[in-house]
């Protein structure tokens, strides 16, 4: 009877925070998550606090081909540009600060949009985030910083909520990293940077409909040449090949080339070397006749 009624409580318990869950608002496809950063001293890198002796979080740059700050949108892969019109001397120290790693530049996303409705009698909702730390790669230098300004950006989102192609869903985790940092060639995505320059930065952003990184059979599936290519594929293409050839070499030899040889009368170049109703001496010629 203690377990029947342990089981009952479990249940309800599960009902009811399944319950609340779905009540919770959820991102639609295509919905602006805005980035939000930790506001920190240009000159120590160390993090601002609020009034209440909290973080204080302050909006990403401003971008020239938005006029908006930086923000992405829930389940759209794109390249995304952000210009960032001037580096003043306090942003450029920071930008310091996070290649050195000192002192990251931390931000976070909402991991659901903000509540619209709310109910009474219930307290309002509290907002909670998803850390997102950009890995700002580059070296640098007595006056100046190379500096990556391409990233790629990987989000996840929760898997129960992805029945269809442009279902709802809520944001789970995500990270940022530059690319080739260590490229400094003309052309590379490696920018020069000093103190007044504007900085363009560059996103490929992608997303993933669970927490997890895509994988088959156990081992994670690459996509990004052209397919899925393991050593297995390559040794079984080389098998069939082989055996293709094999059997080709046979049927030519065994068959097609005996068939060919009795059609038609090859004079002095036959492959035994005789000749043919005793013409020709084997080698393709025949001797001159003696007067």
């Amino acid at each position: 009877m203690l377990l029947f009624v342990l089981q009952l409580v479990a249940f309800l318990a599960t009902a009811v925070c399944a319950k609340f869950d779905n009540t919770l608002p959820s991102y639609h496809y295509g919905a602006s998550i805005p980035v939000e950063c930790m506001n920190r001293s240009s000159e120590t890198g160390e993090h601002i606090e609020n009034a209440a002796h909290e973080i204080q979080w302050i909006p990403f740059p401003l971008c020239n081909e938005t006029g908006r700050s930086l923000e992405f949108h829930y389940g759209i892969e794109e390249e995304q540009n952000c210009t960032i019109p001037m580096i003043d001397d306090p942003f450029f120290h920071l930008l310091e600060f996070y290649i050195h790693s000192d002192a990251p530049l931390s931000c976070r996303l909402a991991e659901r949009p903000p509540r619209h409705v709310e109910t009474v009698g219930e307290k309002p909702y509290v907002p909670e985030y998803v850390p997102l730390v950009f890995a700002l790669a580059g070296t640098l230098q007595l006056s100046h910083m190379h500096i990556s300004t391409h990233m790629n950006v990987l989000l996840h989102s929760t898997p129960k909520h992805h029945r269809q192609l442009h279902d709802s869903g809520v944001l789970d985790s995500a990270t940022a990293y530059s690319t080739s940092p260590l490229t400094h060639m003309e052309g590379s995505f490696t920018r020069k940077l000093i103190i007044g320059d504007p900085l363009p930065l560059s996103f490929s952003i992608r997303w993933f409909p669970t927490p997890a990184l895509p994988k088959t059979e156990g081992h994670v599936e690459w996509q990004g040449m052209g397919g899925h290519l393991s050593a297995s594929t390559v040794f079984y293409s080389l098998v069939s090949f082989m055996a293709g050839a094999v059997v080709t070499g046979a049927y030519f030899m065994g068959i097609l080339l005996p068939k060919r040889l009795k059609a038609r009368g090859l004079g002095g170049a036959t492959p035994l070397g005789y000749g043919l109703n005793g013409v020709g001496n084997g080698w393709g010629y025949q001797k001159r006749a003696v007067d």
